[in-house]
């Protein structure tokens, strides 16, 4: 009877399958938990890596706004918590009168003995009575606030030096800190993200000074001098600044369509004008038309019939002085500016060809006295050969007749009216717009070449404080040589005193072209406005966004985003004044009610 009974115990004692099974199965804490930890007084090694906590002591009597900013954005690995324990106004409140009663006392006794006044103690009356108004009051609130910091280091060695540079960080803001000596463990467990405060080491803090520990602070971009570009939507400053104080002037704007890319850059424009800077815009879709025509600027139309034309064979002035080019220079310049071109007008090009194409280049010249050894001071804009000229050295050259073939078109054929005619444009007004919204599709990037080509040898002419602005410059990425010369443009341009904008709302286009990435990174203004789910992976990747940042361009109102200024970043709203928004808006109702507005005004006065 003994043995059976003991025998059933054993049964029952005995594991099922089912929690044998379960012991065997992986959990996660099993997988990440690491393989063993050393508790030493003053660090923890987990695993390989060693960690010591430290935790704040001592405030000074003033904390401004964004002093722990600086241990946030430290380069090492760094874990933080903060434990904001709240405390019952009441029993505070009959603390601070028992203080008060205390320090009163003590000045009592002090001016019987006939001792001079403490300011220490009356500064302590004075700050105890203000606490209590603003506690009485609910203004303020009062907390217990533990702030404890996880460093990590590959040894013990490297470890203290982390250790240093963060107390010599803090140290310097009179905020004093110490290692958790013999309590690493309940140190690095309240610093991991469990909401557990097992150091319990906390100061007591009211609502003003505990809120200037928040860590996430907004950079400010605010400056002397420069123009206004918004309003800064975490913080309400104004984002003014001076773009042509950066390392380079240079700017680029990616938004979906509507979101307000051309809004934004025509209000800029507009009140640069004001501070002196000089505006060429090249203007796809007649945009910039009526601000041009408020401010009294000159509005160039490029079209097939147009009666403003550029010749591609000009040369920039090369007058041969001291920081001129040569001749020389100017003309080989201007060869490889054109091959450019002729590989945008002509499609791709053999090796031969591009010989060809470069002789043939080199001998219309020639046929017109312009070489290395000219004087440029004795030509004039119908001194330059035209597209024709070229036609007719290829008609007559070995092995050219594909090329005089495809050159055809432009100079006998349906585009014979565009580029075969001496150049008579100038832009001598502050604000240029050269329009091409009538140009032929298959010749916007052709147009916005040869625009671009007669900019830049103006550049190098006239140096003075200027803008150049490419709206819908995606157009160009399509085309690998006029990609390359707009990249081109945006490196050097920073030597004329001119800054580059580019426009896009096909972020795809762009950045799929090689000098796409370049263009960005040699631009030290960058505006995201609102944009696509379809583009928003390649914009984060390009600008490194988080999560937050993403969702914010994904939400966006109109004329909302992130404004980039060098290494700073914050979320923009564009604001402009009823005058302002009157001349560059782009909304078509709105236009409509002004033209509307401006026929019954017409017709009041007749």
């Amino acid at each position: 009877m003994f043995k059976l009974r003991k025998q059933k115990n054993i049964e029952n004692s005995a594991p099922d399958s089912e929690e044998i099974y379960r012991r065997g199965v992986a959990k996660v804490e099993g997988l990440i938990a690491p393989a063993a930890l050393r508790i030493n007084a003053n660090y923890i090694q987990v695993g390989e890596i060693c960690a010591r906590t430290i935790f704040v002591i001592a405030y000074p009597h003033y904390l401004g706004t964004n002093w722990f900013s600086p241990i946030v954005n430290v380069d090492f690995s760094l874990d933080i918590a903060m434990f904001i324990h709240p405390m019952e106004t009441a029993d505070v409140l009959k603390n601070l009168r028992k203080s008060a009663t205390q320090v009163q006392s003590t000045i009592h006794l002090e001016e019987e003995s006939g001792k001079i006044r403490d300011p220490m103690l009356e500064t302590a009356m004075k700050n105890i009575e203000e606490l209590r108004t603003k506690l009485q009051q609910g203004t303020e609130k009062f907390f217990r606030f533990g702030l404890y910091m996880t460093v990590y280091g590959k040894s013990v060695k490297e470890l203290d030096k982390t250790t240093r540079s963060i107390e010599a960080i803090l140290e310097a803001q009179l905020v004093y800190v110490k290692p958790a000596t013999l309590r690493m463990e309940q140190g690095f467990s309240s610093t991991l993200p469990l909401a557990n405060d097992e150091l319990d080491s906390a100061n007591n803090l009211n609502t003003s000074p505990l809120s200037t520990t928040f860590p996430f602070i907004s950079s400010e971009l605010s400056s002397s001098d420069g123009i206004l570009y918004g309003i800064n939507r975490h913080n309400n400053s104004l984002i003014l600044f001076d773009r042509f104080n950066m390392e380079n002037a240079n700017m680029v704007v990616f938004a979906k369509s509507g979101a307000g890319k051309s809004y934004t850059v025509k209000l800029e424009i507009l009140r640069s004008l004001m501070m002196g800077v000089n505006v060429i815009v090249i203007d796809p879709e007649d945009e910039y038309k009526y601000l041009c025509e408020t401010v009294g600027g000159s509005f160039v139309k490029i079209s097939l019939n147009s009666r403003s034309n550029l010749n591609p064979f000009d040369l920039p002035k090369a007058s041969g002085g001291e920081n001129d080019m040569s001749m020389e220079d100017a003309l080989r310049g201007n060869i490889a500016s054109l091959l450019g071109l002729f590989h945008i007008m002509l499609g791709s090009l053999t090796p031969e060809e591009d010989s060809i194409l470069g002789n043939a280049i080199r001998e219309t010249y020639s046929a017109r006295d312009i070489t290395a050894q000219s004087d440029y001071d004795s030509f004039t804009t119908t001194s330059f050969p035209t597209m024709s000229d070229l036609y007719e050295v290829l008609c007559n050259m070995e092995g050219a007749d594909s090329l005089a073939t495809r050159m055809e078109r432009y100079t006998e054929g349906i585009f014979s009216g565009f580029l075969n005619k001496p150049t008579n444009v100038n832009i001598e007004n502050q604000l240029t717009v050269f329009n091409i919204r009538d140009m032929e599709g298959e010749l916007r990037p052709v147009a916005m070449y040869i625009i671009l080509q007669f900019i830049w040898n103006e550049m190098r002419v006239n140096r003075k404080k200027r803008m150049v602005v490419v709206d819908e410059a995606w157009i160009m990425m399509q085309h690998e040589d006029a990609a390359s010369f707009l990249f081109g443009i945006a490196k050097r341009c920073r030597k004329y005193y001119t800054g580059l904008t580019t426009i896009t709302q096909d972020i795809n286009d762009f950045m799929n072209s090689r000098y796409g990435k370049p263009i960005v990174t040699n631009s030290s203004i960058q505006l995201l406005l609102r944009q696509s789910p379809a583009s928003i992976d390649i914009v984060s990747e390009t600008f490194y966004l988080t999560d937050q940042e993403k969702f914010l361009l994904l939400e966006s109102s109109v004329g909302e985003g992130i404004f980039f200024a060098g290494t700073k970043r914050a979320a923009v709203k564009v604001v402009a004044s009823y005058s302002e928004d009157q001349i560059i808006t782009s909304d078509p109702k709105q236009l409509l009610e002004i033209e509307e507005a401006k026929k019954e005004f017409n017709e009041e006065n007749e």
